[in-house]
């Protein structure tokens, strides 16, 4: 009998080529639609946006070129109290969060997968650019980079833990973009040429802090700009409206360029520094979890990146207790966050990874 597979489809080409290559695989495919956005924002949106009609139609017609099932399953409340709220509640307490991968990890990796399991499905998958391996050594699922460093996207879902790991599947991992995109235009998909979503598929307008604003029930009051000795440099619009690592955007004049190096929200103050002061020597973060073995029980080297975007760099780690742990850079990293994530990396393996609580300097 043929294993079953619950895909994700997002109607983009990515998830829309994981369904062919899964159904040449000999799979019985089932393509989803997660409904995740809150109504209020499923009006007029951009091209594409994952909770418009063209989406929805855009898997439909893939799934139909496929003659696979497809469905639309709703999942607002659970992506409004796990992602939305989320993303609100950290901004407003001076951390900068990171909703896919709150998505990743309770949305799709979490609902999605419980969903498919009550509906005796063996597994589930995504579009997603990384790849799973058993090693049979270690005895556990290993997460690992895709083919592919330019679209490698491990570092959102370092949070999957072994159970997930056994259940999912990747399909394009051992492809680049422009290979996917090849595959999509022979088969004659409509979404070959799709551009890829945007990063926060639901602040429609890339205003975070007009959404934020939006949905506040007494809006934030402003506070003071102050340079790292405490001086007095002008006025905020709310802490909100500010993450670290910022320069643009600051609505001060001050003759040089200052960044935000710290939000202070006990105090209401935004804290900025000169060129240079945006750069720690390294951090503390909790809420983590490891892929490649159980705990961390002793100070071992890795490969960390402590944003999306970044580029690794050699870091110390060490356990302060089985909840955090201290991370040492070789070298000073720019614009450390709190309420973004850390993730390990030893070659192309994820060990795993945690949520900054703060920066440390030497």
């Amino acid at each position: 009998m043929k294993k079953k597979v619950m895909l994700g489809m997002s109607g983009g080409v990515d998830s829309s080529v994981a369904a062919a290559i899964l159904k040449k695989q000999g799979y019985d495919v089932i393509g989803v639609t997660l409904q995740i956005w809150p109504e209020i924002l499923c009006g007029p949106q951009p091209e594409g946006g994952c909770c418009s009609l063209s989406a929805v139609e855009d898997a439909r017609k893939v799934a139909f070129q496929l003659d696979i099932p497809y469905y639309v399953l709703n999942f607002q409340d659970i992506f409004e109290k796990n992602v939305i709220k989320y993303f609100i509640e950290e901004y407003t307490k001076g951390r900068t969060p990171n909703p896919c991968i709150a998505c990743n990890r309770y949305v799709k990796f979490e609902a999605m997968l419980n969903k498919a399991v009550s509906m005796d499905i063996d597994y589930v998958a995504t579009g997603h650019y990384a790849k799973i391996e058993y090693d049979d050594v270690l005895g556990r699922y290993l997460l690992k980079k895709s083919a592919t460093d330019k679209k490698d996207q491990t570092y959102a879902l370092y949070n999957m833990n072994q159970y997930q790991l056994e259940r999912t599947l990747f399909p394009i991992g051992d492809f680049n973009k422009e290979q996917v995109r090849q595959i999509a235009e022979e088969l004659g998909f409509v979404v070959a040429d799709k551009p890829d979503s945007q990063e926060i598929c639901f602040v429609t307008d890339n205003n975070y802090a007009g959404f934020i604003s939006s949905r506040l029930t007494e809006p934030m009051p402003p506070g003071n700009f102050v340079d790292t000795e405490g001086n007095i440099l002008g006025r905020h619009k709310g802490i909100y409206n500010y993450t670290v690592g910022q320069r643009k955007g600051l609505g001060l004049s001050l003759g040089q360029p200052m960044y935000v190096v710290k939000l202070d929200v006990e105090n209401n103050e935004v804290v900025l520094g000169k060129s240079g002061k945006e750069y720690s020597d390294g951090l503390i973060a909790s809420d983590l979890n490891w892929i490649a073995f159980d705990n961390l029980n002793s100070t071992r080297k890795a490969m960390a990146k402590v944003r999306y975007s970044a580029k690794e760099t050699e870091a110390t780690i060490s356990p302060i207790d089985n909840e955090k742990i201290k991370v040492e850079f070789t070298s000073p990293q720019r614009a450390i966050t709190p309420g973004q994530s850390i993730v390990f990396y030893d070659g192309d393996v994820v060990l795993g990874g945690g949520v900054i609580e703060e920066q440390i300097n030497k």
